[in-house]
């Protein structure tokens, strides 16, 4: 077997959320020269073997090795030029529910990381999800045990979605807000997360998801 010599090791065991462990790793190869391997370590869990091969594929990355180990999986990331993407998403966010708001942020994330050019439109009560003090809860009868499924989230890499937007900002996500949904849910401007959003209606951004390639509406 090609001897790889290995740069840098990033071990995520005991997380099974691929674009926590990708983020992590999309961080470290930008640190990097070309050419260089980072090792990354997960549990094995079958679902990283093709997300992370994917996520290569992608971005243009090289995929060297996917190997299982007593550790767990153990795949050797040679840095390569970044592969541009003339690609865009758009999705409108109306949940601000602890659960509701896994999969929305989620394929925002897979699709950031991808080099993809997100949009997002926050309206309803998903505009509180903007707002500094705001902690999503889980719905009905289980809403007094949401910091516990909080807890166990974040123990799998379910990070809360307050990080998940900086994660999102830090990759280039543009975010648009609905005003008028905003007095309703007792939010107000000067109070958001970020201070530079623009607040918008349907038209706007109907503009962007028709010049988008993905529309996802959740």
């Amino acid at each position: 077997m090609e001897a790889i010599t290995i740069h840098h090791t990033l071990d995520r065991r005991g997380k099974t959320v691929t674009t926590f462990v990708i983020y992590d790793a999309a961080e470290q190869l930008a640190t990097m020269a070309e050419g260089e391997v980072l090792e990354v370590i997960t549990d094995d869990f079958e679902p990283f073997r093709a997300d992370i091969a994917t996520w290569c594929q992608a971005t243009g990355q090289r995929l060297a090795r996917t190997e299982s180990t007593t550790a767990g999986l153990r795949f050797l990331i040679e840095k390569q030029p970044a592969r541009a993407k003339d690609t865009s998403l758009a999705m409108v966010i109306s949940s601000d529910g602890l659960e509701e708001l896994l999969s929305p942020l989620g394929f925002a994330l897979a699709a950031a990381l991808e080099g993809i050019d997100v949009n997002l439109y926050f309206q309803g009560p998903a505009v509180r999800v903007l707002s500094p003090g705001f902690r999503p809860k889980l719905r009905g009868w289980s809403r007094p045990f949401s910091r516990f499924a909080e807890a166990g989230m974040r123990k799998t890499g379910h990070i809360p979605a307050k990080q998940k937007l900086v994660q999102l900002r830090n990759l280039g996500a543009h975010f648009y807000i609905c005003g008028a949904s905003m007095p309703h849910f007792k939010v107000t401007q000067d109070e958001l997360i970020f201070d530079d959003l623009p607040l918008v209606e349907y038209f706007t951004f109907m503009a962007i998801m028709e010049r988008a390639d993905i529309q996802l509406y959740i």
